[in-house]
């Protein structure tokens, strides 16, 4: 998910430097939400393994 946000950054960028604003904002705005996504899927996903490590020992 995070080489999505990563490439929906890239297209933005391109499509900054060439003047097409409308697919820029657009590419920008999916690479914003894909990013919190993967932030959000990678807090979830630590606290579940801190948890179930202190309940294993």
């Amino acid at each position: 998910m995070l080489k999505l946000a990563l490439l929906f950054l890239v297209i933005s960028i391109v499509a900054g430097v060439f003047g097409f604003s409308g697919i820029s904002a657009a590419s920008a705005g999916i690479a914003k939400i894909l990013f919190f996504i993967f932030i959000l899927a990678f807090v979830i996903f630590l606290l579940i393994a801190l948890l179930t490590a202190k309940a294993i020992l």
